[in-house]
């Protein structure tokens, strides 16, 4: 994207912002494209997420309920977008192409501007990934869910795609991704609370044949997002603890949380294709655990990449410039 391209995006969104602001609606979906180092193009979606305020976990009494899951705590978020579908492989092979060890093509030269801005905040969205340890695509096709990368490989992708489009993209965080996921619901699923009609929105154990499958075969959510269930689990930015919930629910509302300061491990949302209905739940949170990373025969370990691990992906969010409305 040109500079004169970032800056007429900027003032759109910021226009957007502030009749939002007025009228109480989201901006606009927007379709956003990538031109690759081989000169192919790859386009995606971003939908808007309406500011609001939601509840956030599961109540007691919803089966499948975990202690992690509540206390049931008031949140209020600002808008922000969310891509319309998991990242593809498509995309996220054309990141590592560009990015891995020794590749750096998408460095151009207006970009090296943004590169030493960043360097001087300390900000470091230049390091890519080793390569991988065996097929990154292991079998799949394109438009399948990107798979097997480390919490910290998804969230340099979301750098790399923010120094290539000029736009703030990044891992929406664990209450985001649980507001959107319900889509204005309160029930366990964004359907409802009846699991027998799971099959038709997302992909699960019993009808998955053990694999993932490729985005969007499924029935959207009411805000037109597919996938938020089943298929492959989702990273989202916070670091996971059991407690996070009654942390935040020392406030009334928890307003834009982000999750604990620190941590061992990252959260992830949604459930996968070989999980059970009640793992696929909106309130349902699943975290890295050590057999994600048996597949790697390193010592130590990549922090790039889980090997044979095709149930976790992730999805990209877009923040919203701040605008003053007073």
């Amino acid at each position: 994207m040109t500079v004169t391209g970032r800056l007429a995006w900027m003032t759109t969104v910021t226009l957007f912002v502030a009749v939002a602001a007025a009228a109480a609606e989201p901006p606009a979906a927007y379709t956003e494209t990538i031109t690759t180092a081989n000169g192919d193009k790859i386009t995606f979606e971003m939908l808007p997420i309406p500011a609001g305020t939601f509840k956030m976990g599961s109540p007691d009494s919803e089966p499948g309920r975990k202690d992690d899951e509540g206390p049931v705590h008031e949140v209020k978020l600002d808008a922000f977008f969310l891509c319309k579908h998991e990242t593809t492989l498509q995309l996220f092979m054309a990141y590592y192409q560009e990015t891995s060890t020794g590749k750096k093509e998408f460095l151009v030269a207006e970009e090296e501007q943004k590169k030493a801005e960043q360097e001087k905040a300390g900000v470091d969205a230049f390091t890519g990934p080793t390569p991988v340890y065996g097929d990154l695509t292991m079998g799949y096709e394109n438009n399948h869910p990107a798979i097997g990368m480390t919490w910290l490989n998804a969230a340099n992708f979301c750098k790399w795609l923010s120094i290539k489009t000029g736009k703030p993209y990044r891992l929406p965080t664990e209450a985001e991704w649980e507001y959107a996921a319900r889509a204005g619901n309160s029930t366990a699923y964004y359907f409802g609370d009846d699991a027998t009609q799971i099959k038709d929105y997302a992909l699960y154990g019993e009808i998955s044949n053990m694999e993932n499958e490729a985005i969007g075969k499924r029935k959207p959510n009411a805000w037109g997002l597919y996938d938020m269930l089943g298929n492959v689990r989702e990273w989202v930015h916070d670091f996971y603890s059991p407690t996070a919930y009654a942390d935040a629910a020392t406030s009334a509302p928890a307003v834009n949380p982000t999750g604990p300061e620190t941590g061992q491990v990252h959260v992830a949302r949604g459930g996968d294709y070989n999980t059970p209905p009640e793992e696929t739940r909106c309130a349902s949170r699943s975290f890295e655990e050590p057999w994600w990373r048996s597949g790697d025969p390193q010592i130590p370990k990549s922090r790039w990449w889980l090997p044979e691990m095709d149930f976790i992906g992730f999805r990209v969010a877009c923040s919203l410039p701040k605008v003053d409305t007073k």
